[in-house]
């Protein structure tokens, strides 16, 4: 195996994806999502079934107006129908006037499948993967033929299924592709059947593998190596059941791992945020534990770890994060060391000491708040404040003097009202500002009271929003008594910051978050903040 192997990236987002629960994209979604493949270097994109439903066809109907610099726009359906003729059939004629470059067919492989669910003939079967292919072949068509449950077929009988590729290449398929489709064949065994294809067919082969057991991306890695030149999936693994292969690792691998030439190859230092464009237009929440692109995919939380991280990156880590548009990140917690907390301060623009008696008694300090429920892995900006208070002696231009908050569930008209009352004492000045406010819940009442407290001596932080909630019950069992923490998503429409707070009192907990976003801003720690997208 040389550098030099193409493998072709075939995405099948749009259409396989989409029947993964949960999953959806509009028309103007899918156009979107294939501008975003084209500039990333896919080679196909299967787009959707002409015919099956509105948005599918309303997709071609857009698709026919772009230009796609590199990838292949695909149509997808099925073989003829049984005891029909092609020219009767008006599924193929949908799949050729979606009018794309490449049209990809699946046909049946598994016995079982020709005779108890399309009850017809295994003659007929064959009858009917030649005469597709070959029609659409001699409409100029690229034809991509899918062998749908192959390797189940394979393994109840080799001749047939081996019998039903070779109709496909008769009909001129230009790629035949072995599905996995019920994401049941383990690893050697897909090797050695796909190995067995390549001897049996002159034209390439590629490989099509769903999740089922947990090894979608190994499957369709094997299948490589065994000789497939190109390897379906889809972005983030979407798909039925529990999903289709990742190409979001599929392609990393391939490339860094083992040396394999892919298009995208120029762009997988974007990879990352290729992935989260998708999640965020499929409306799904980015899954930290993804290998690769995943937030905790370079995280490191242990003293230890971290320590060496910092020291030799690589002895802790596979890989350069920023080859794929990722980075090392370092986790707070009760196990944090002295080494852990400097480099985590580091981009926050303070270089400190991590054997000082400073750095000791700031590690006794974050020990026992984490101990009481604070999370500052997910809080940078608590986590700088608490840098800010410690080693540079920081101190709050306010005093709470007392906080107050009431609701009320008026029943006839089916609305909740919140009541806070703020007294603050503002930096030196004796006198008690009190501030009152009301919202639909008492955390958004708080927040206003408080904001009003503050806008006469501090008018920047008229600029704060708060734009996200999160609540968490960390000891169960203890009813009404449990702890409670909260991080809270803070911005000023350039950049965002988490922040948190932990007490038996959600209000309180609350309040604390506040408070630090607050304090983050007036120390100018917006600009350390993420970008607002």
């Amino acid at each position: 195996m040389t550098e030099t192997q193409d493998i072709l990236i075939y995405d099948t987002t749009l259409r396989d994806g989409t029947q993964g629960e949960g999953i959806s994209f509009s028309a103007q979604d899918k156009i979107l999502l294939a501008r975003r493949m084209d500039a990333f270097g896919f080679d196909y994109i299967e787009g959707g079934w002409p015919g099956s439903n509105p948005r599918d066809m309303q997709f071609f109907e857009l698709a026919a107006r772009e230009h796609f610099s590199h990838a292949k726009l695909a149509a997808f359906g099925s073989t003829r129908r049984a005891n029909k003729t092609v020219d009767e059939d008006p599924q193929i004629a949908q799949l050729l006037a979606a009018n794309t470059p490449v049209i990809t067919i699946f046909g049946k492989t598994w016995i079982l499948h020709v005779e108890e669910v399309l009850h017809t003939t295994q003659e007929e079967n064959l009858m009917m993967i030649y005469d597709s292919v070959h029609h659409l072949h001699s409409y100029g068509k690229e034809v991509i033929y899918d062998a749908e449950h192959f390797f189940d077929g394979y393994e109840d009988n080799p001749e047939y299924a081996l019998r039903t590729l070779e109709a496909a290449q008769k009909g001129g398929a230009d790629f035949v592709v072995l599905c996995d489709t019920n994401g049941g064949t383990q690893v050697q065994r897909l090797m050695e059947v796909v190995q067995e294809v390549e001897r049996f067919l002159d034209c390439p082969v590629g490989v099509h593998c769903h999740n089922d057991c947990g090894l979608g991306v190994a499957l369709s890695v094997a299948g490589v190596q065994a000789g497939a030149r190109m390897v379906q999936g889809t972005v983030n693994g979407y798909g039925e059941r529990v999903g289709n292969a990742n190409l979001t690792s599929i392609i990393p691998n391939l490339h860094f791992k083992l040396g394999y030439t892919v298009a995208c190859q120029q762009n997988l230092q974007d990879l990352r945020s290729f992935s989260l464009d998708v999640d965020k237009l499929a409306n799904i929440t980015s899954s930290k534990k993804e290998p690769f692109i995943g937030a905790s995919a370079f995280a490191h939380k242990g003293g230890v770890h971290a320590n060496a991280a910092r020291k030799v990156a690589h002895s802790y880590e596979h890989m350069r994060p920023e080859s794929i548009g990722n980075q090392q990140r370092i986790l707070l917690s009760d196990m944090s060391g002295g080494s852990s907390i400097a480099l985590k301060a580091k981009p926050l623009g303070m270089d400190l000491d991590e054997k000082s008696p400073a750095m000791r008694s700031f590690l006794t300090r974050i020990k026992a708040l984490e101990n009481k429920g604070y999370e500052f892995e997910n809080a940078d900006a608590s986590f700088y404040v608490l840098l800010q208070q410690h080693f540079n002696g920081m101190e709050d231009p306010f005093e709470l003097v007392s906080y107050r908050t009431i609701s009320e569930v008026v029943r006839d008209g089916n609305t909740n009202i919140s009541e806070a009352v703020v007294k603050l004492r503002i930096e030196d000045n004796p006198e008690i500002r009190m501030t009152i406010s009301e919202s639909s819940g008492p955390v958004g009442a708080l927040d206003q009271a408080m904001r009003k407290a503050f806008s006469a001596h501090f008018p920047a932080l008229k600029k704060v929003n708060l734009l996200d909630y999160k609540v968490r019950i960390l000891q169960t069992g203890l009813s009404t008594d449990s702890t409670v923490q909260v991080l809270m998503k803070s911005g000023d429409g350039l950049s965002t910051w988490w922040t948190c707070g932990a007490d038996s009192s959600i209000i309180e907990a609350s309040y604390q978050a506040l408070c630090d976003s607050f304090r983050f801003y007036l120390l100018g720690g917006q600009h350390l903040g993420k970008s607002d997208d």
